[in-house]
């Protein structure tokens, strides 16, 4: 039968023991003070590259979509096809490792941004694809009505097809968003403070490996479900009536 023992997350940090409060008092630190501390870097890494990822994936899927600027779109599938066709493991290293040494100025760049920038920039490559999916499943009389009503391009993309669009990749951009949360986890191989590098760290301190990682894995279920629980809510509140990806719309 499986023995848990979770006062391990009571347990002070520098003595291993365990503490009145769970939550550490004074200079005392707990496990579990510890691991929400991780949690919150985990969360602050991805919220930023996620947003980082919708910016750049936009304007990347955008540029793919451009009829009359074929340069464009070639920039825009050779970004698409540079960032996701590298292992994201190895693109933070790249960040890491190799940009600070051919760019000195880079040196003094926190990781944290750096894993971001990594991060952040993977994930615009599948956002990218995304966005010119969504805009592509539109029927081309929305291009057309937005250029009668004397719209420039620029004008026709933000008031008509992206609106549009992201109506439609919604369910996706949920996929990624969680996605983006669990890839966070690469953080650990630059020593960012986050779920996996406490698991790591606090799983050989403790011995406690089995308690350790499934408080670990809880938050992350929980975090997932939180995301996907608030994007089915936007795709709910956004969702166009009658409206038909497959068919463009009645």
């Amino acid at each position: 039968m499986l023995n848990l023992d979770l006062s391990v997350f009571c347990q002070d940090t520098l003595s291993n023991e365990v503490v009145a409060s769970c939550l550490g008092s004074g200079l005392d630190q707990t496990y579990l003070q510890w691991m929400l501390g991780a949690w919150g870097w985990t969360v602050a890494v991805s919220l930023s590259a996620l947003a980082l990822a919708l910016v750049l994936g936009s304007i990347i899927g955008t540029m793919r979509t451009l009829p009359d600027h074929p340069g464009l779109v070639r920039l825009g599938n050779a970004w698409v096809e540079l960032f996701r066709n590298i292992p994201l493991l190895v693109q933070v290293f790249l960040w890491y490792f190799v940009l600070p040494k051919v760019v000195p100025a880079m040196r003094d760049v926190p990781p944290f941004i750096l894993v971001v920038c990594a991060l952040g920039f993977f994930t615009s490559a599948r956002v990218a694809e995304q966005v010119r999916s969504g805009i592509q499943a539109l029927s081309r009389g929305q291009r057309y009505a937005g250029m009668a009503m004397g719209f420039t391009t620029v004008q026709n993309y933000r008031y008509v097809l992206l609106p549009m669009a992201y109506r439609i990749i919604l369910p996706p951009l949920t996929s990624e968003s969680m996605n983006i949360f669990k890839n966070s986890s690469v953080a650990f191989a630059v020593s960012i403070a986050e779920l996996t590098q406490f698991a790591m760290q606090a799983g050989e301190e403790t011995s406690r490996l089995i308690e350790i990682y499934l408080g670990v894995t809880v938050l992350y279920v929980i975090t997932a479900l939180a995301i996907n629980r608030v994007m089915a809510f936007i795709e709910k509140k956004t969702r166009i009536p009658g409206f038909s990806a497959a068919g463009g719309g009645h």
